[in-house]
């Protein structure tokens, strides 16, 4: 099998040839993913995934113990993190959890570069 070439999107119709992506396409795979760019553009915000990362849920005063912000600061990129899709929150009692939920982001990131590989190469 060959790795080089990407693999180009299938027409739902049986036995219809590869959909190449145009480069409209390729634009608004970029604007879908605007908001992670900018949300992971934030070395503290990378942080606070990567903490999210090795544990499997935490909340403010937790994330707060771990970084040199204070938890008005952390609370803001939280919700930046919330806004662009990363992560989710559960309330438990009076406390916020933060959770990692990537799966709907990395699916646009990987969109946009299967597409970008097609059209603008």
């Amino acid at each position: 099998m060959n790795t080089d070439t990407p693999a180009q999107p299938l027409d739902a119709s049986a036995g219809a040839a590869p959909i190449t992506p145009t480069l409209d396409d390729v634009l608004g795979s970029f604007r879908a993913c605007a908001p992670v760019f900018n949300a992971l553009g934030d070395r503290f915000r990378q942080d606070i995934v990567m903490l999210l990362a090795q544990e499997l849920r935490l909340n403010v005063n937790q994330i707060a113990q771990r970084m040199p912000l204070s938890r008005p600061a952390i609370s803001h990129h939280l919700k930046v993190l919330m806004l662009a899709g990363l992560i989710s929150q559960e309330r438990v009692s009076r406390e916020n959890f933060y959770s990692l939920t990537l799966d709907t982001a990395l699916a646009d990131l990987r969109r946009l570069v299967e597409q970008a590989e097609v059209s603008c190469t």
